[in-house]
């Protein structure tokens, strides 16, 4: 099994708040992953998996249920299928709070969505905290061989990075995307036509790391502006695409106001493309966004959860891939390059991080050398990313 990141941080989430909700896609290892805890956690613990009708029976008087499960941790699993249960653990975790036991109650599992997240914060506002849970990252898996140039073909889902084969990685993947097209968006929400979401999901994998330009998208699509947007919402919302937010803070420069968006996991990217293995990827136009989005992901959910991730882009041609902010106002400036031999950055770069006074300049590459670049920016191998947050 391969070691997850968040694991340390979801058992101290754990021991602070009586509620923690991990959230993440369907199929990436939410379940393996609560059950582990479970099995390391001091009390007992039960399991309850709502997508099953049994189990959602269970639940069928939810208070009754859940107080003779006092003391023990309850995981719930696909909680947004029991919309109802937030005002109820209200009610426990607060009658458990007057007996002075604050932590270790209720680890939610779900998909996330706009509706489980309005729910939970209203009904358990100061009672709950939220973690997410990606496909693998560079850190937890580069200990294996090939893993950085692997987990950017395949994505990093772990029966597709895991797969015996390119083959079998790319079925898995298919089948992704059919199960969340023919089944999950429309679940959510019964608006959006399964097979118009496909397209406009490929859409967005075609143009990679671009400008949201809405009204092209939905052009493509024949609908409406808006109704685009509440696609584009839906994908944000389950976790499978990001919307990079431009720098908005007013530098007395023309900014770039439109957001950029990127399909998360590098191998859905493919997989929507139709690119089965990595000789196909290497010959084709979106290797370079597909490495690009694939950096992007890897850094945003390393940092730390109070970092901010924007981009920056000038009228005039200053540019960041990726701009990370920390406390007190520090930055970070990111450039990605896939060259190996020649990871320049461009002079835009170096004129945006003059503009922001970047503490830090970085170009990620994937090469396996770390060197100094100029006296202000260094050049820095994917897999020695970890090291960064690490310190």
């Amino acid at each position: 099994m391969v070691p997850r990141h968040i694991s340390a941080s979801l058992r101290d989430t754990l021991s602070r708040f009586p509620a923690v909700a991990l959230l993440g896609p369907r199929q990436v290892g939410k379940t393996t992953l609560a059950h582990l805890i479970a099995e390391q956690w001091p009390a007992e613990s039960v399991y309850v998996d709502l997508e099953l009708p049994s189990d959602r029976a269970k639940l069928s008087e939810p208070e009754l249920y859940l107080s003779g499960h006092e003391g023990k941790l309850v995981i719930l699993d696909e909680i947004h299928r029991a919309p109802g249960i937030f005002q109820i653990l209200r009610s426990l975790i607060d009658r458990r709070r007057r007996k002075g036991l604050r932590s270790g109650q209720f680890l939610l599992l779900g998909s996330a969505s706009m509706e489980l997240l309005r729910q939970s914060s209203e009904s358990l506002a100061g009672r709950i905290a939220y973690l997410e849970l990606t496909p693998f990252l560079i850190s937890e898996v580069r200990a294996l061989e090939n893993a950085a140039d692997k987990l950017w073909v395949r994505g990093g889902f772990p029966d597709s990075f895991l797969a015996d084969s390119e083959q079998a990685s790319l079925e898995w993947r298919l089948a992704f995307i059919r199960t969340y097209v023919e089944h999950d968006i429309p679940e959510l929400s019964s608006r959006i036509p399964g097979e118009t979401v496909r397209r406009f999901w490929q859409m967005l994998a075609h143009n990679q790391g671009q400008l949201l330009h809405a009204s092209r998208l939905a052009s493509g699509l024949g609908v409406s502006g808006q109704t685009a947007g509440r696609y584009l919402d839906t994908l944000v919302d389950l976790l499978l695409v990001r919307r990079l937010p431009p720098w908005e803070r007013n530098l007395g420069k023309r900014l770039v106001r439109s957001p950029k968006t990127y399909v998360r996991d590098s191998g859905i990217v493919h997989a929507l493309l139709g690119i089965g293995e990595r000789e196909q990827l290497l010959g084709h136009p979106a290797a370079g966004p597909s490495w690009e989005g694939f950096v992007v992901e890897n850094l945003a959910s390393l940092a730390p959860s109070s970092a901010k991730a924007w981009f920056y882009r000038t009228s005039a041609g200053a540019e960041i891939d990726l701009l990370l902010e920390f406390g007190r106002g520090e930055l970070w400036a990111v450039e990605v390059k896939r060259s190996i031999s020649k990871p320049q950055p461009r002079r835009g770069f170096h004129l945006a991080c003059e503009d922001l006074k970047a503490k830090r300049r970085m170009v990620i590459y994937p090469g396996r050398e770390r060197y100094k670049l100029d006296a202000l920016t260094e050049v820095i191998p994917l897999e020695d990313v970890p090291e960064l947050f690490r310190a």
